[in-house]
């Protein structure tokens, strides 16, 4: 289980660009709060010039990690459902 990044969302020019700004700071203080506050093991790799980011679990994750993992999808899916922003992010779920 986990999650990918892909690509910068093209709403505005690198630096002012604050679809992007959004997802980053959702996608990242959820990793973020995975790794401090779980016990959950996962793996992250990252690159910032092509703005993709490959995040996985290496087990199942436990409901403290789930539960995370929902208020990222939360702030995403309220982007996406932003007339003026849904143009610029796609979320697509896919089972494995």
């Amino acid at each position: 289980m986990g999650f990918d990044v892909s690509g910068h969302a093209g709403y505005a020019e690198a630096g002012s660009d604050i679809v992007c700004a959004a997802v980053s700071a959702l996608v990242i203080t959820a990793i973020n709060s995975i790794e401090r506050f779980t016990k959950d093991e996962t793996s992250c790799v990252s690159d910032e010039e092509s703005g993709n980011i490959t995040f996985r679990f290496a087990q199942s994750s436990s409901h403290d990690a789930g539960l995370l993992l929902d208020s990222m999808i939360l702030g995403l899916e309220e982007i996406e459902d932003s007339s003026e922003h849904e143009e610029y992010i796609d979320i697509i779920f896919k089972e494995v």
